[in-house]
């Protein structure tokens, strides 16, 4: 048996954020309780959906206690924002933390029984859909707009807990490039490798099935195709319109099936050392193929390199395995990913409880190949 949980309604393409009127009316709304990032108000980019509401005379009420990894305390805040304030939705702009964190004041409004935030990590039993929420994504890569997981940093046991819950779906999803142009060339590179990372992981995950596979490799594709032309001219709008499509593809898809130890290894890293997520990601995800191939996937890694562009016709398995895993290794060298862990700052004494963390990771058991602490701890020193 399949499940597929994707939006109620979704909107595609530049200045496709004027739909947020169109959906207020139609569902009949009165209050937005609009959560997005102060770095997105310093850069004017919250004032794109600002201008939306007031010229259609929506009233709203910013809320910008966001962090990068956001924390169970924003959280907290914000759900007493959002009851202190008499909205009855919420729109959440941004990257993965903002809409995390609207996911979570979301489901916890609804679910007062999940106020202790910690509850909800893994795969949490609420009862309610969470507040209606419109999620407009700045960058082009967590897809959390389409997905059911969100992903909140429990401070005093540094960890980052990764929730599971169909009710946290954004009822809305509303893709505008035009959103993302601002993103600068570091960001668009991270976040594009963590979309490659969303699709190969469960283009390979032993759930994948071929709904998913059919979304995974078009995401594959077109990031291989668009990434780099996005990284280098951020004001390409054939490429930023591809990536933002893309990323999405890649989230109607791990959503729905899983992910692997790629996503495992780099939560800890966010939780120990507020490692961007996307960076993470892309420095291990060659490693973590390269591990993956002595698995029952192997096959799939031929159709990887031909997403990614490479001429597979007459290719072995063995063959396809290296092609792939040099094509996603070029395309994150092309964009300036590092490769190694030091290079981020992460300190040799603590890749030990790092894989700790990594194996009791909720991602760990849609790996491919069955792990241990141990085998986890050797690929975080061979990614040193």
């Amino acid at each position: 048996m399949y499940r597929m949980i994707l939006n109620e309604t979704s909107y595609f393409g530049a200045g496709c954020r004027e739909a947020i009127a169109t959906e207020v009316a139609r569902r009949g709304y009165k209050k937005a309780f609009f959560v997005t990032d102060k770095d997105l108000i310093r850069f004017h980019v919250a004032d794109k959906v600002v201008e939306v509401l007031e010229k259609n005379q929506i009233p709203y009420e910013i809320f910008s206690d966001v962090k990068a990894n956001p924390t169970i305390a924003n959280v907290q805040h914000g759900v007493e924002a959002f009851k202190a304030s008499g909205a009855d939705f919420i729109i959440a702009l941004g990257g993965g933390s903002s809409i995390d964190t609207a996911k979570g004041i979301g489901i916890v409004v609804n679910n007062p029984e999940f106020a202790d935030v910690r509850s909800l990590e893994g795969v949490a039993n609420t009862h309610n859909k969470a507040v209606p929420t419109f999620a407009l994504p700045t960058t082009a890569g967590t897809a959390a707009e389409v997905t059911i997981n969100y992903v909140i940093i429990d401070e005093a046991a540094t960890k980052k807990m990764v929730c599971v819950d169909p009710n946290d779906i954004p009822s809305v999803a509303i893709v505008d490039p035009e959103l993302m142009y601002s993103m600068p060339k570091g960001l668009t590179a991270a976040t594009g490798m963590d979309a490659l990372t969303h699709a190969i992981e469960s283009y390979i995950t032993p759930g994948a099935w071929a709904m998913s596979d059919m979304f995974e490799l078009k995401a594959i594709e077109m990031i291989a195709k668009n990434l780099k032309a996005a990284v280098d001219n951020g004001n390409d709008p054939v490429a930023r319109e591809a990536m933002s499509q893309a990323q999405y593809f890649a989230g109607m898809g791990f959503s729905n099936v899983g992910l692997g130890i790629v996503h495992s290894m780099a939560h800890p890293l966010g939780a120990h050392y507020d490692t961007p997520h996307g960076v993470a990601n892309a420095l291990l995800l060659p490693y973590v193929m390269e591990y993956n191939a002595e698995s029952p996937a192997a096959p799939k890694y031929l159709d990887i390199a031909k997403a990614m562009g490479v001429d597979t016709t007459g290719m072995s398995v063995e063959e396809g395995v290296k092609a792939a895993i040099d094509a996603v290794r070029q395309l994150s060298l092309s964009i300036n990913i590092p490769q190694q862990l030091h290079e981020i700052g992460v300190k040799e004494e603590d890749l030990h409880q790092l894989a700790v963390d990594a194996f009791n990771d909720v991602c760990t058991g849609g790996n491919p190949r069955p792990t241990s602490v141990e085998e986890i701890e050797a690929l975080y020193h061979k990614a040193f």
